[in-house]
């Protein structure tokens, strides 16, 4: 059995640079698909500078996170797809814990263990402490030990990887939200295999499937602007596949929230995917989101705080339709009233 990771990146050159970095020391090597989406900054010199043998595909206009990683899975030869984002790190057994998880089953799609650096929000190379625009001032303030105690190198990728790790904190994100959000995520994964809505569990990055699986449902959708991950997941546990942890294949994002998508502010997402699955789980995802927020704008008895408490509220709102009218109904229910003010 053989792994492809499909890395898709759009001006992100300096940390895809990290992030092959991070592949080419992996315990268990895999071939290696990047789809340079549409970049207009050096990701193409990166491209060609890598000593990582790849398999290089380059979109002249950008096909978006759906369609990029589409074409990489066409073009992998491996049995196993593992996804990555160009700005994420590999940690050094990543391919080898995947792959050991789908020895052993042949119908999971696998979540790893998403992680973040938050050392790495001020730079635009992570590397040299190169600033993001806006952040020059701050980057210039700091001491040579304060700089150099931030960096991310490609030596200590390779000779001093748990000094990376020491730095890394749970979640895709900084902050308490995130960190609770990946907690009951990965709690559900592990202490409830059999839950229907596992789904919502997946993750953009450091997920993997069997390839023939992912293209025999047809891939991503392409024209979700986000969230896509969540739906191909949506229809791979419908076509018989199982959600299930990946322990011990990590990843670690290199953060740089500016250009960040919220999903629970750009919802153009969720009626493309409510269009093509009409069930309440769609429209409750928010509320789930939300109730990991410092201020939900929800009142506490609507509150989701774990994927068994999602999964109870979609079932009881199984024959509600829309999804204005689903998040209307959840809030009746949980006032046991009908005259819940709508959401």
């Amino acid at each position: 059995m053989r792994a492809t990771v499909v890395i898709r990146t759009k001006d992100e050159g300096p940390r895809l640079r990290l992030t092959l970095a991070s592949l080419a020391t992996q315990s268990t090597p895999a071939e290696v698909v990047v789809v340079n989406d549409g970049s207009s900054d050096e990701t193409a010199d990166v491209l060609r500078d890598t000593t990582l043998p790849i398999v290089r595909i380059d979109n002249a206009s950008p096909q978006g996170r759906g369609g990029a990683s589409n074409a990489g899975a066409e073009a992998a030869s491996g049995d196993v797809l593992i996804f990555l984002d160009g700005d994420t790190l590999a940690g050094p057994h990543l391919v080898e814990r995947h792959l050991a998880f789908h020895r052993a089953r042949a119908d999971v799609v696998a979540r790893g263990e998403t992680h973040h650096l938050r050392c790495t929000r001020l730079f635009a190379d992570p590397e040299t402490g190169a600033p993001m625009a806006g952040d020059e001032a701050r980057v210039a303030a700091l001491g040579a030990g304060e700089l150099s105690a931030l960096l991310v190198t490609r030596e200590q990728i390779a000779d001093d990887f748990a000094a990376i790790d020491r730095r890394a904190q749970p979640g895709i994100y900084p902050g308490v939200g995130p960190r609770r959000l990946y907690e009951a995520e990965m709690d559900a994964l592990t202490s409830h295999p059999d839950s229907p809505v596992l789904w919502a569990a997946a993750s953009g990055s450091n997920q993997s499937v069997p390839r023939q699986a992912f293209l025999s449902v047809g891939g991503f959708d392409a024209t979700l602007p986000i969230n896509s991950h969540r739906e191909v997941a949506y229809r791979l546990t419908r076509a018989g596949l199982r959600m299930a942890p990946a322990p011990g294949a990590r990843t670690y994002h290199m953060i740089h929230r500016r250009g960040w998508r919220d999903p629970l502010s750009e919802t153009e997402w969720e009626t493309r995917f409510y269009e093509r699955h009409p069930t309440p789980e769609v429209p409750l995802l928010s509320v789930f989101w939300s109730s990991f927020s410092d201020r939900p704008p929800y009142p506490p008895e609507a509150l989701l705080h774990s994927l068994p408490e999602f999964e109870a509220a979609a079932r009881r709102l199984g024959g509600v339709a829309g999804i204005d009218a689903v998040r209307r109904a959840h809030l009746a229910a949980c006032f046991s009233r009908q005259d819940a003010a709508p959401v």
